[in-house]
């Protein structure tokens, strides 16, 4: 019996690749796949803790609690008409939903090693995964930062929601871009380096320091150095906190010059991660 060297073939899978390849059709069929990754991650995080999904309040709570006595009561940080604890809160929320997908992300080559030598699907949903779960853990932060926010309208404190909350499901995004395009590009290069996840642990406490999470960017420009007042200031996750801040308390500064800026950085990141992430799945199990 002849066989035709012309048959179509259903899924075809090849090391070659576009340089940017995103490849949602492909994702969407592994959708389930996906699904189950993000129940996995939700579960198993705590899954054999004593408090369980309660560290999703307790960490916050505790930080903003610290990040009060010391950056505000030892340290003189004004917050305006803003309550400190409150503002620290906010600040501390939108980090920890960055800080949770780049640290789950810059992980997914090595921690996820004995599973992309076994099996093919798409690689990129390991990191979408983490980015996607941690909604979970945003979505109750936030819950907990409104309650507060409620007990201290109810006392009359000077703070109110403006019109940039509509700019919120933007904000998430950028978020979750810059994230998941660093995530992405440190994975890459944890294959490699191994000492790397030694480095990413201190950077990212660094990080927060320069991103104006304890303190509002007008004190750094008050009391830092121009030199590093300008670097706190044209961070993007700076603006993304300010931000935060500006639509939920309404304090701090706006701009769209500063919104379109961290847009655009958020894009370009992600893209860059996306090269990245592709060049290195082909070859990284003979690293890891």
């Amino acid at each position: 019996m002849n066989t035709s060297n012309n048959d179509d073939w259903l899924y075809t899978i090849s090391s070659k690749r576009k340089l940017i390849d995103l490849n949602f059709k492909e994702i969407w069929r592994y959708r389930d796949l996906l699904v189950l990754f993000v129940k996995r991650d939700i579960v198993t995080v705590y899954k054999q803790t004593i408090l369980g999904p309660l560290w999703y309040i307790i960490q916050p709570l505790f930080t903003s609690v610290i990040f009060t006595l010391v950056f505000n009561n030892l340290g003189n940080i004004s917050t305006g008409s803003v309550p400190p604890f409150l503002f620290n809160l906010a600040g501390i929320t939108a980090w920890s939903y960055f800080n949770n997908c780049l640290t789950g992300s810059s992980n997914t080559f090595k921690s996820n090693a004995n599973i992309f030598g076994k099996v093919y699907f798409p690689r990129v949903i390991m990191p979408m995964s983490i980015t996607i779960s941690n909604l979970l853990k945003l979505f109750i932060q936030l819950g907990i930062f409104i309650g507060f926010y409620v007990y201290y309208v109810s006392i009359g404190a000077g703070i109110s929601i403006n019109s940039n909350i509509l700019l919120f499901p933007v904000y998430l995004l950028m978020m979750a871009l810059l994230g998941l395009g660093l995530g992405m590009i440190l994975s890459s290069m944890t294959t490699k380096y191994r000492d790397m996840t030694v480095v990413i642990g201190f950077g990212i406490q660094l990080l927060m320091y320069m991103s104006a999470v304890p303190y509002p960017l007008s004190e750094a420009r008050k009391k830092f150095p121009d030199k590093v007042a300008t670097l706190v200031e044209y961070n993007p996750l700076t603006q993304i906190i300010e931000g935060f801040r500006y639509m939920l308390l309404d304090t701090g500064t706006f701009s769209w010059s500063g919104f379109l800026y961290t847009l655009t950085i958020s894009i370009v990141l992600f893209l860059f991660g996306i090269i990245i992430f592709n060049r290195t799945e082909k070859t990284f199990i003979d690293t890891v």
